[in-house]
């Protein structure tokens, strides 16, 4: 039986901050899969990405809630509860990346 994540009520309806990890974009780096704060909107790249720039973000502001901002995937997750909140109605970016 799936616990309930305590953070949910920081889920905001946001717009993203770009079409890709905000902070690759001004390194001139790449990503491999993306990740977008659903407290901000910050687009960030994922743990399998050399620069970590999500999670990164998640220790620079406390922002719990993130979402896959990737094309048909529809999952998030609670970094301090280190909870997949799956199958939970999340908000959809208001930008398309792709």
């Amino acid at each position: 039986m799936a616990t309930t994540c305590e953070h949910e009520d920081q889920i905001q309806q946001v717009t993203s901050s770009g079409q890709g990890c905000k902070e690759c974009v001004e390194l001139g780096d790449q990503w491999v899969r993306l990740r977008m704060c659903l407290v901000c909107g910050h687009v960030g790249c994922c743990d399998s990405s050399k620069n970590t720039h999500a999670t990164k973000h998640f220790h620079a502001t406390n922002h719990a809630i993130m979402q896959s901002y990737e094309p048909g995937e529809e999952w998030g997750w609670c970094y301090i509860d280190e909870q997949m909140l799956d199958g939970k109605p999340l908000p959809h970016p208001s930008q398309s990346h792709r």
